[in-house]
């Protein structure tokens, strides 16, 4: 009796070996996918380098000379830097169920459903995916920060957690934009509800002021704007000396990221129905 149920136990375990291989294999295979897209037409990541590149070069620079806002001990443009550098991947990432309706459009998303793939691992695929893209726009922006002689931190593990930090926060908010499609199911709605989204967030965080100057009731939206975690993140990890709740800031984005990747998996056969 011990002899078949150890054998059982081994065959099932086995098995779920097996399926957590074949899971991760099919969600790898999905962002690969997607990212050769890059590959092929690299004209979306120049273009949406252009509002970073004005942030910086333009905005930065005219608040810097003014000195209007208070930053402590740091320039204006070390702390706009993090902002910027966030809110260029949540607007890769909160467009990218626009690619998933046009994918639906074309057929793909039907024919991918129609395979054993996991919905779960199709989300988290193409999620990866809009956090790797993230990646690169956020290489562009550390670029352009340091040919302006903007001083970060620039130390391997702090540039390792930046990378794993947008990694996510580009998935929570490609997942929350693919929920969305699932609702809106056209592209001219997703181009709309995108722009009424991004720059509420953006403006209602610490991104491109501190938290100290804002009205009360407006400090009372930052700490549920999971894009002010980010920031604080970025700064704590590229600003030498900055004091932040890095902690916080990544349990708050790590539960945002679980969260929205598990609804978008849930309401993601909606967006063809």
């Amino acid at each position: 009796m011990g002899i078949n149920t150890q054998v059982t136990q081994d065959y099932e375990k086995t098995k779920w070996l097996e399926n957590l291989g074949r899971y991760i294999a099919n969600t790898i295979t999905l962002t690969e996918f997607d990212l050769r897209k890059i590959w092929h037409d690299s004209t979306q990541i120049w273009v949406r380098l252009v509002q970073p590149v004005l942030w910086l070069v333009v905005f930065g620079n005219a608040l810097s000379k003014f000195r209007v806002i208070p930053t402590g001990d740091y320039t204006y443009m070390q702390f706009l830097t993090p902002g910027v550098l966030a809110q260029s991947v949540m607007f890769i990432a909160i467009f990218y169920g626009i690619t998933v309706v046009w994918e639906r459009d074309l057929g793909q998303l039907n024919k991918l459903l129609s395979t054993p793939t996991a919905r779960s691992a199709i989300v988290l695929g193409k999620a990866l995916s809009a956090g790797v893209r993230g990646i690169i726009q956020a290489v562009a922006v550390l670029i352009l920060a340091i040919a302006m002689r903007v001083n970060l931190n620039l130390h391997p593990l702090n540039l390792v957690a930046v990378l794993i930090i947008i990694v996510l926060f580009g998935m929570s908010f490609a997942s929350l934009s693919i929920c969305l499609a699932s609702i809106f199911k056209t592209r001219e709605r997703m181009m709309g509800i995108g722009q009424a989204i991004t720059m509420p967030l953006f403006f209602a965080s610490n991104a491109i002021y501190p938290v100290s100057i804002m009205p009360t009731w407006l400090q009372y939206l930052i700490k549920v704007n999971p894009l002010s975690y980010m920031v604080d993140a970025l700064r704590g990890l590229l600003l030498p000396g900055y004091i932040s709740s890095l902690r916080i800031d990544l349990l708050a984005i790590v539960i945002t990221t679980v969260v929205l990747v598990l609804l978008a998996s849930l309401n993601f056969r909606r967006i063809i129905n």
